[in-house]
């Protein structure tokens, strides 16, 4: 496991902040810290003359800590982007869509947060990217496939997709690891939903299969 230092956060919160690993790689800039992981950055925005696909694009694949801050520092913080919009991040080799083979049995963890909650929000995203690129949920991470903010025109919404929303132990694991990250105890609640129920909603809200 990374060792852990702490970055200050609105109302004198800390939120724990992985420092690089010891695996390193030589590139022509220098040496870098490799992730266990490969990840990629994509961006979706919304447009009424464009399918769903033709609206989502990668910004950047990563696969070191320093090219993950390169990305991050050099993008709009979540809450700088349009409504309607979002950002995915995924491990490489699976698309941010139900309809992939490593999503389409699995389901989200979903947190929901209001305007007032605004100012909250990026650091809540970047501790949940830090969570999913640190290896915080220890063998449970092999379950989880990535996470999405969406900014939307009422609330705010974050969520960590996993793969296999029948898993109950690893899915309680890994949102309890998240609500404990986040220090969201007594605070926001947060839900699990299927892919599958989502995907076939007929209101706003998909079927809650369990809640933290």
């Amino acid at each position: 496991m990374a060792e852990k230092a702490a970055t200050a956060v609105p109302d004198g919160k800390e939120l724990a902040v992985p420092k690089a690993e010891d695996s390193t790689v030589e590139q022509e800039e220098g040496v870098k810290h490799v992730l266990q992981n490969s990840w990629k950055f994509w961006y979706f925005e919304n447009s009424k003359d464009k399918s769903w696909e033709d609206c989502l694009r990668v910004v950047s694949p990563f696969q070191t800590v320093e090219d993950f801050w390169s990305v991050y520092n050099h993008i709009k913080s979540a809450s700088e982007i349009r409504v309607g919009g979002s950002y995915f991040v995924f491990k490489d080799g699976i698309k941010p869509a139900w309809e992939d083979e490593r999503n389409c049995k699995g389901g989200r963890w979903l947190m929901a947060f209001n305007k007032q909650n605004r100012q909250h929000l990026d650091s809540y995203w970047l501790e949940v990217l830090l969570c999913l690129i640190g290896e915080a949920f220890d063998d449970d991470g092999d379950d989880v496939c990535g996470a999405v903010v969406d900014i939307r025109p009422k609330q705010d919404r974050i969520s960590i997709w996993t793969g296999d929303w029948k898993n109950k132990d690893r899915v309680y694991a890994i949102g309890r690891k998240i609500k404990e990250r986040l220090q969201l105890q007594g605070v926001t609640q947060m839900s699990y939903e299927a892919h599958e129920s989502t995907a076939v909603k007929s209101g706003s809200f998909a079927k809650t299969l369990y809640v933290l």
